[in-house]
């Protein structure tokens, strides 16, 4: 098990300007590091996390108690080694594990919640970007992500050209499609509706709308998983019962599965949160950020590049991934890409494959 070297909270001193055209003042950053720092600040490695993750890629959640989100991808030995690299890893402004998102406290000392602003997937990247010019680490040797990860690495390639050497994206995109923001639409939807959320204002209730925001995990989760990988685990295989009850309890594993992960995700996340994220993921557009032609984000990047994506995603299927590659090829930029198989759909860039471990190693290194 890895052991984190050190969890800490940055405060930015300056006000975070957001593309919305607010301020966000007093915010701070959470975050965690892994390895030595080399003293010519060489070696430092941010990674990136996605929309449900947060600082804890390598360490033991203190909610949670299990392994962190990535933990077979760093750490001693491991494709993203901590015996050569000094890893970062910071849960994004709008979170709710330590960095300031809704649930925090505004100046009046009250929370937040629906008074915060509504933030961008670059906001987020202002805040790393903040965070690394408080550890004075003015180049990084590589940025990775995947999923929402994946688009703060695009985003800071873009916007930050010149804060890192190599820019590693697995199963992302740069704008998100039509159908992926009906699904986070269902998942606001289904907060909102539960009467606990209370217009956001529940954190002095002592009530949650967890309701609700199970629903939104499930929904989710669906996306993140393949056709094929549900059928090869739950099939229409019953759970714990012979027949069916001709009710509604869950009758088939794949029904109790999902209420598993709904339920078990509220015990860690906070739903205004979960607002916020998606809304972000949603208006994410690098093409649009750039005068509307995707190869303008990269002009000029002397950045090395490496896309991954998988042939079972359809939430970020490969031709998403293609789009990037065309749009950095027309930059001029150095860029490789590969197309992994794997039965997981989405979700597959968490899992063990030893063919994704050594492209980042050797990406990477």
């Amino acid at each position: 098990m890895n052991k984190a070297a050190a969890s800490n909270i940055y405060d930015i001193l300056d006000d975070l300007p957001l593309d919305s055209g607010q301020v966000l003042t007093g915010a701070q950053i959470a975050y965690e590091t892994y390895g030595e720092l080399a003293a010519d600040r060489s070696n430092a490695v941010l990674i990136c996390h996605a929309l449900t993750g947060d600082q804890y890629v390598a360490s033991n959640h203190p909610i949670t108690g299990k392994p962190g989100w990535w933990e077979r991808m760093v750490g001693p030995g491991k494709p993203i080694d901590t015996d050569c690299h000094h890893v970062i890893c910071a849960n994004v402004i709008g979170s709710c594990m330590g960095s300031t998102g809704p649930a925090s406290e505004a100046s009046d000392g009250a929370a937040y919640a629906m008074r915060f602003p509504v933030i961008t997937i670059r906001d987020m990247v202002r805040g790393l970007m903040a965070l690394l010019d408080g550890l004075k680490i003015e180049r990084l040797h590589t940025v990775v992500g995947g999923s929402m990860g994946g688009m703060q690495a695009l985003s800071l390639a873009a916007n930050w050209p010149e804060r890192a050497e190599r820019v590693l994206v697995i199963a992302s995109t740069a704008r998100h499609s039509a159908q992926n923001i009906a699904f986070h639409e269902v998942g606001r939807q289904a907060i909102m509706a539960d009467p606990a959320w209370a217009d956001g204002d529940y954190y002095a209730s002592g009530a949650s709308p967890d309701n609700g925001l199970a629903v939104a995990r499930m929904a989710a989760h669906i996306t993140y998983l393949s056709e094929e990988g549900l059928t090869e685990k739950f099939g229409r295989r019953l759970q714990n019962r012979k027949s069916k009850s001709f009710g509604f309890d869950a009758d088939f594993q794949v029904e109790s599965y999902l209420r598993y992960q709904g339920s078990g995700f509220t015990q860690r996340f906070d739903a205004n949160s979960y607002l916020y994220i998606t809304r972000a993921m949603d208006y994410f557009d690098l093409a649009e950020e750039h005068g509307g032609k995707l190869a303008n984000a990269f002009h000029g990047t002397s950045a090395r590049f490496c896309l991954v994506s998988f042939d079972t995603d359809w939430l970020y299927p490969t031709a998403e991934s293609r789009h990037i590659v065309h749009a950095l090829n027309a930059a001029g930029a150095k860029v490789s890409f590969v197309e992994l198989s794997a039965p997981n759909g989405h979700d597959s860039f968490l899992l063990e494959h030893e063919q994704l471990d050594r492209v980042v190693q050797g990406f990477v290194e």
